[in-house]
């Protein structure tokens, strides 16, 4: 585990300093964001549910046939077999991740050490230490939500660590490694705001989502009559405005009022709240989606061998990272169940 007893300690006093966008701001500006089947399922064993995500789910994983996409989540068996791509990374002797470094509690700058922290850092270490001994091989590159699968492709990173939702479109573009976390998407507005949710509050209002995001797939499904297709000039300002190439960006729109409410991962968004105490969540999650580490497709070695981390991760580690970065706005919690095909 990354994180000692008094690294802790060290990362909770940081959680309770950190204080609002100004600060996150001040962060992001030290680094410059790069710029880059089908299933059948086995009934997975039950396990307690919190607000954010399923209990423990520390078991040898659930088998799926592949013949429908019902369960995209369903990866490739573990093994810590050394193929072709596992073979470069150890010759190399770094593993490259691509992660956020401005979503807090996942992954974003401490303000006093100017280091990355958060719950997809931490992972991300745990997998390079499986791969090369050490939790400091690891070099860390920053990516917009609109990049991560344009920076796998392309071979600037070997892994994407940050929050990227598993669905059926994008395990024919990446391959994802067994669910990490279990999230939802979720309304966030200011507190007096009239939206009650994922609902007919929302018709003509103004949403914020990230380009590329399953929030931005997820109103296209269902809008409830709300504006979130950027509609005008073709300017940058304006291209801009309602779908952007960050999360945290859809925030800034809120806090200035140019936009009416945010929808985003729910996991994302009680960080945003934390930070901002004048906005909430609003309604119930309205969808069901998981979080996975994403590697360029045919890197199949890569994923087993991630998976293999994941297995060890789900028996402790999780829970501690868990407890250090996101207990305290999400509640009781425990991983997903793996599943695999």
């Amino acid at each position: 585990m990354a994180h000692d007893e008094p690294a802790a300690r060290r990362a909770a006093r940081r959680l309770r300093g950190w204080g609002g966008v100004a600060a996150m701001g001040a962060a992001c500006a030290l680094t410059a964001s790069l710029t880059l089947l089908p299933l059948t399922h086995a009934a997975a064993p039950e396990a307690p549910a919190g607000p954010f995500g399923p209990g423990p789910g520390v078991g040898t994983g659930v088998q799926v046939k592949v013949d429908t996409c019902e369960h995209p989540e369903a990866s490739l068996r573990p093994s810590t077999a050394d193929g072709p791509a596992v073979s470069a990374i150890k010759r190399r002797g770094k593993l490259i991740v691509g992660v956020d470094q401005s979503s807090y509690r996942w992954g974003f700058r401490d303000p006093e050490s100017g280091t990355l922290e958060g719950f997809d850092i931490t992972l991300a270490r745990a997998i390079a230490k499986d791969l090369l001994g050490s939790e400091d091989a690891v070099v860390f590159r920053t990516v917009p939500t609109n990049q991560r699968i344009a920076a796998l492709d392309s071979g600037k990173v070997d892994l994407v660590v940050r929050t990227m939702t598993i669905n059926c479109k994008r395990i024919k573009q990446v391959a994802f490694s067994t669910a990490y976390f279990r999230a939802g998407q979720q309304v966030l507005a200011p507190k007096t705001s009239p939206v009650t949710g994922h609902d007919a509050s929302l018709k003509g209002r103004r949403v914020c989502t990230a380009e590329g995001s399953t929030a931005y797939e997820a109103l296209e499904e269902q809008s409830f009559g709300a504006v979130f297709r950027d509609e005008g000039d073709g300017t940058p300002a304006d291209r801009n405005l309602l779908t952007v190439p960050n999360q945290l960006d859809c925030l800034a729109r809120l806090q200035m009022g140019e936009v009416d409410a945010v929808v985003t991962d729910n996991a994302l968004a009680a960080g945003q709240a934390a930070q901002d105490p004048a906005v909430e969540l609003k309604g119930k999650p309205f969808t069901e989606e998981y979080y996975g580490v994403a590697a360029k497709l045919g890197n199949d070695d890569l994923v087993r061998r991630v998976n293999k981390v994941l297995e060890d991760y789900r028996r402790g580690p999780w829970q501690e990272a868990y407890g250090i970065w996101l207990e305290a706005g999400l509640g009781k919690a425990g991983p997903p169940a793996p599943l695999y095909k």
